[in-house]
């Protein structure tokens, strides 16, 4: 029997490891002639961030799958950040490689090497492949469209000599793009594909995806079908739509509470006392967080519409360092960032917390509405869970997934598509005032019956992909034959 390895290397950031080991799992779960050797790239300054880091990596459970810590380094300079801190591990890359090539070459038993399979910040990797002749395939842990997007503009960028950085000049201007049906609003392109000194970074990595041989996405066909049949017409590398790819169990001990007991025990107690489809929940990532000011308008917006909630809070980085390298934490005393009274007053309708259990949030019947920021695998969790979002993005390519959930798929009411958060640049953020938060939890709390039955349509398709027959399950399918092709 044939045995064959692939070699993984994820973004050093919690959610892109957590998908990638997830769809590692998936892959020797289904197929036993599968082994994954996953390489893992810590920063010396994210101590928080290797902590939960080490937690997935004990937490994996299966044989056939190894990890391999690459040396780490404290990276200086945050615009060079993903650039920089990549391209110098590609020797560490290159020996890992050359060991296992030789190792197996010296048992007949061994599993031949296959090809790696990169994450999207990775691609400098790419050259590693191609000097030992193994093919590359990216694990995209965004969606379809923003993939869509990126290869439209690095074709406009190449073909038409268009500066994607032009692009929001007009913020009131719209781009055609082919994979998605109505006009995007330039407010709502990617920051990072449109902002001087990160375009480039971005149409460089897409320009090496054309040369490899598949992309795994992390979405399924009837979430994203007019983009899929869009890009089927391109000439692109093989597309392999595998999600949701999810990871349905939170980890209780995350967060424990001062009598010992966890936070998500006391979280999930509330909850249960709760009627059903009553509770809006307020979650903004890992990596979310507001400044006071903006705390106070969200706070204000929850008193005035009277709805129940459940509010993920979480502390900024300190000032004085990059946002990159530091984590948001939970407050030691939440009274230090509402407003005075506000717990007493919401005491008895409301629950603020620090660390949100996100996935036991959203599978509790008392949920009704996600107020989120329409971060990729967020926006996966609603779906699977059938939770209608209000979209408040903020960073990254949150505001692409938010016009494609309301605009596109009208499984997602609008709180904002174009609020600016400064978590790049301090001088940028804007605040949302409480007016308009309000209204978007109203009409998603008490006018969304459209939305809602939509959404819950969606979770249905998001389960039959994954099922056997299902459409990410073929993908899978596909993906397991094309690598077992690649074996001498």
């Amino acid at each position: 029997m044939k045995l064959a390895e692939l070699v993984f290397i994820p973004y050093p950031g919690i959610s892109h490891l957590q998908s990638t080991v997830k769809i590692a799992k998936l892959l020797v779960d289904r197929d036993d002639r599968l082994f994954i050797t996953v390489l893992v790239i810590k920063l010396q300054a994210l101590t928080s961030l290797n902590a939960q880091t080490d937690d997935v990596v004990v937490s994996t459970g299966s044989e056939r799958i190894k990890f391999i810590e690459l040396p780490p380094y404290n990276e200086g300079h945050p615009g060079k950040f993903r650039s920089v801190l990549l391209e110098r591990r590609k020797s560490h890359v290159r020996d890992i490689v050359a060991e296992l090539v030789r190792s197996r070459a010296s048992r007949a038993d061994s599993p031949h090497l296959a090809g790696l399979v990169i994450d999207m910040f990775c691609v400098t990797m790419i050259d590693v492949a191609n000097e030992f002749g193994i093919p590359t395939y990216v694990f995209y842990t965004s969606g379809a469209g923003f993939l869509g997007l990126m290869f439209h503009l690095q074709h406009l960028h190449d073909q038409n000599n268009v500066n994607p950085t032009e692009l929001q000049n007009d913020p009131d201007a719209e781009l055609v793009v082919p994979c998605f049906v109505d006009p995007v609003p330039t407010s709502s392109l990617p920051y990072a594909a449109v902002a001087e000194g990160w375009s480039s970074l971005f149409i460089q990595y897409t320009r090496r995806m054309r040369e490899i041989k598949g992309i795994i996405v992390n979405s399924f066909v009837d979430l994203e079908s007019f983009v899929v049949s869009s890009m089927l017409h391109s000439r692109l590398p093989s597309l392999y739509l595998v999600g949701p790819v999810l990871s349905l169990k939170d980890d209780p001990d995350r967060c424990k509470a001062s009598s010992g007991e966890s936070d998500t025990d006391n979280i999930m107690k509330w909850l249960n006392d709760q009627l059903p489809l009553s509770v809006v929940s307020l979650c903004f990532g890992t990596m979310g967080f507001f400044r006071v000011d903006q705390l106070n308008e969200i706070a204000c917006a929850l008193e005035q519409c009277e709805h129940r909630f459940l509010w993920s809070v979480r502390k900024p980085p300190p000032t004085d360092k990059s946002v990159i390298y530091s984590m948001p934490s939970d407050y030691s005393d939440l009274m230090d960032a509402l407003p005075e009274g506000f717990l007493d007053r919401t005491a008895k309708r409301g629950r603020v917390i620090g660390w949100a259990p996100q996935v036991d949030i959203m599978a509790h019947q008392a949920i009704g509405g996600f107020v989120s920021h329409c971060g990729w695998n967020s926006i996966l969790e609603s779906i699977w869970f059938g939770v209608p979002i209000a979209t408040w993005p903020i960073y990254a390519e949150q505001h692409l997934n938010a016009f494609q959930m309301v605009k596109e798929l009208g499984v997602a009411e609008a709180i904002s598509l174009d609020f600016k958060s400064g978590f790049y640049i301090e001088s940028e953020r804007s605040v949302l005032e409480a007016r308009e938060i309000e209204g978007g939890i109203r009409r998603l709390m008490e006018h969304g019956n459209g939305i809602r039955s939509r959404a819950r349509e969606m979770s249905k398709r998001s389960r039959e992909a994954v099922m056997e027959g299902g459409s990410s399950y073929s993908s899978l399918g596909r993906l397991i034959n094309d690598v077992m092709d690649n074996i001498p």
